[in-house]
């Protein structure tokens, strides 16, 4: 189990920890732990809510370094899956020359330019986050994404024999895998409505409906899940997840 967390940390961040062997026992709870990565960005996240709030800062710096620290801890890992799958879907290809984008390692201009646009929109949604009590919606939201992503690694369908998310998945424990990322999917909605019930409900609701959508655009576009698609999803639901709480946060204050 010790060796399954460090994988997981290993693996999903760039966060030290003691360098153990890529082997398949290793490996074979290290998706129980995902969530975890998470709860260690929530927690950077509301420092830095914090930081911010007592020095008095900007809303920009703020933002800005809120999606920096993002960056910091995961060293753009599921960015890389994210554009990836922009220049894919942006291919209009079949499914095969879809699979054959995803494994190139270079970067498209469709990839550049919603990657752009990705931080530029996630920046502005962090901002307003600033010293509410939607900021820990966001914060749980992490642990949220990872654990949604977790448990669509273990029982989607994969794209292909072969690749990082392949090579993860078929060493896990999965009995195992699917009920502690359910359960920790589900408490983190509970928290999140906790925290702050409009932003918290509306949040959880846009990272459900957008695991149905990943599901179908998936399996209908290139046959199936893979390391880069799971990247993309995580991507976009902490996206949705943001501005959810953001909106919804903010139409409840004009409403009182």
């Amino acid at each position: 189990m010790i060796r399954s967390f460090i994988t997981a940390f290993q693996m999903y961040s760039r966060i030290p920890m003691p360098r153990i062997e890529w082997r398949p026992e290793n490996r074979r709870y290290a998706l129980c732990f995902f969530p975890f990565v998470g709860m260690v960005m929530g927690c950077l996240f509301m420092l830095w809510d914090r930081l911010c709030t007592r020095l008095g800062t900007g809303s920009l710096l703020f933002g800005a370094g809120a999606v920096f620290l993002t960056v910091l801890v995961t060293g753009g890992i599921h960015l890389d899956g994210f554009c990836d799958t922009c220049d894919a879907r942006a291919s209009w290809g079949d499914k095969a020359r879809k699979l054959e984008i995803l494994s190139d390692s270079h970067i498209g201009a469709f990839a550049a330019i919603k990657l752009g646009v990705y931080l530029v929109l996630y920046t502005a949604l962090l901002s307003e986050l600033q010293g509410t009590p939607a900021a820990a919606v966001t914060a749980i939201g992490y642990v949220l994404s990872r654990a949604l992503s977790g448990l669509a690694a273990v029982a989607f369908t994969a794209a292909k024999k072969e690749g990082s998310l392949f090579d993860f998945t078929s060493n896990t424990h999965k009995n195992a895998a699917l009920f502690i990322l359910a359960f920790t999917a589900a408490a983190s909605c509970f928290a999140m409505a906790a925290a702050d019930i409009p932003a918290g409900i509306s949040a959880a609701a846009a990272a459900l409906l957008l695991m149905m959508y990943y599901r179908h655009m998936a399996y209908r576009e290139f046959g199936g899940i893979t390391g880069d698609l799971a990247g993309w999803f995580l991507q976009v639901c902490e996206l949705l997840i943001a501005a959810a709480a953001v909106f919804t946060y903010r139409i409840m204050e004009v409403i009182a």
